[in-house]
């Protein structure tokens, strides 16, 4: 079994690759850059030149659709924000396309912060308190954060302490012309529930909380958890869009209740909820092929801890900007010290992927010289495979098409 992979410069993307090679499927990947990141794997079939699909989504859609027309893929896995490309550009790909991914109209809802808060009002879904910042009220607390509408990987958001600050972030995360909102803080520990639908129906779902951070926040060490609640309201947000693919929501939580902050419409980093038992690409291209599915949701057991190490490495240097805490946490990892190091690495899985050492040691070593490249590393990703609202206008189907 092939299938194809959207993009190969993510974090979900390689994890993917470890997981598809755990099953003994291999992928082809797209590439914008000559070095992604999942172009060292023994897992990866093919890397596939792109043209970027922020930049140029008519040239990348064309690419894929070519390439669907062969036959060769079992199912097209959008690892990152082509899910909400390949959703606004379904008419420009084959009928027959073997790709799960919602209507443009239900992406519409949760792709961005300020449209993902006010479904959250409209659900009943818990949520800290917000409001859009041109329309702030008179009081708001500090500190509290400042969230540009669309963006990935935590580059959008801004924590702010005065009024000054709050000023500063609005000024500069309001210069695309997208709207901004402001939010409280949440209490308690951040988790992730990732699920999977079928045309609204809960197929899977897995929830875990973050055991070490990555860049912007990113949880790049995991638990899994046993939080039912936050499972039924993201089956909620799925049913009521009638969501088909990946969907996963980012919360806070005291004991297990949680307080919904965001949504990512696509799958994210599917290591942990493998180990956990639930198998989220596998399920994906079931999904995709029109396959058999579980006649009941699939949920991952708590207990199980994963890690990326070459994820946390970045996290360190981000935080702190030293060579020691870079060093600390590849120690710690090498060694299986403390509970990141202890738990299983699922993004460069060394010893079942040998060519996964490549891309690990060589960003160690960049950022064992250069702590502070930490945020070009991280951003350099980020740009070869985000996608915006400019870009989807351009792609999507004529109203009434």
């Amino acid at each position: 079994m092939v299938v194809l992979l959207s993009e190969s410069a993510s974090l979900t993307a390689r994890e993917t690759l470890t997981v598809l090679g755990s099953d003994g499927i291999r992928a082809d990947v797209l590439t914008v850059g000559r070095l992604p990141i999942g172009r060292f794997s023994r897992w990866c079939r093919r890397v596939i030149a792109a043209p970027a699909p922020g930049a140029d989504p008519l040239g990348y859609l064309s690419l894929v659709a070519g390439l669907c027309s062969a036959g060769e893929y079992e199912a097209v896995l959008a690892t990152h924000e082509q899910a909400w490309l390949f959703a606004a550009g379904r008419h420009l790909l084959p009928a027959g396309a073997p790709v799960a991914v919602a209507p443009a109209e239900s992406f519409d809802r949760v792709a961005g912060k300020v449209e993902f808060a006010a479904l959250c009002d409209e659900l009943g879904v818990p949520q800290p308190r917000w409001w859009r910042c041109d329309q702030r009220p008179a009081r708001v607390p500090y500190p509290h954060w400042v969230k540009a509408s669309y963006g990935t990987a935590g580059r959008a958001v801004r924590r702010v302490h005065t009024a000054e600050q709050e000023r500063q972030a609005v000024d500069e995360l309001s210069r695309d012309g997208g709207p901004v909102m402001g939010q409280a803080p949440a209490a308690g520990e951040y988790g992730q529930v990732q699920a999977l639908f079928e045309h609204g129906r809960l197929v899977a779902a897995h929830t875990s909380v973050a055991i070490g951070a990555g860049a912007g926040g990113s949880a790049a060490a995991r638990l899994s958890v046993d939080h039912p609640a936050a499972r039924e309201h993201a089956a909620r947000v799925g049913a009521h869009l009638r969501w088909h693919g990946g969907l996963t929501l980012d919360y806070f939580h005291v004991h297990g209740q949680p307080e919904f902050i965001e949504c990512n419409p696509r799958t994210v980093e599917p290591g942990n909820a493998a180990r956990a038992g639930v198998d989220l690409p596998r399920l994906t291209i079931a999904l995709s092929q029109g396959g058999p599915l579980p006649g009941h949701p699939v949920i991952g057991r708590p207990g199980v801890r994963t890690r990326g190490a070459l994820a946390l490495a970045i996290g360190a240097a981000e935080r702190y900007r030293t060579r020691a805490a870079v060093l600390g946490v590849l120690r710690d990892c090498a060694v299986r010290r403390g509970e990141t190091g202890q738990a299983e690495e699922v993004l460069t899985p060394i010893i079942r992927d040998p060519l996964s050492t490549v891309p690990l040691a060589a960003a160690a070593a960049l950022l064992v010289a250069s702590p502070g490249s930490a945020a070009a590393l991280a951003s350099g990703a980020v740009r070869s495979y985000s996608v915006g609202p400019a870009t989807i206008a351009l792609v999507r189907a004529p109203a009434g098409t």
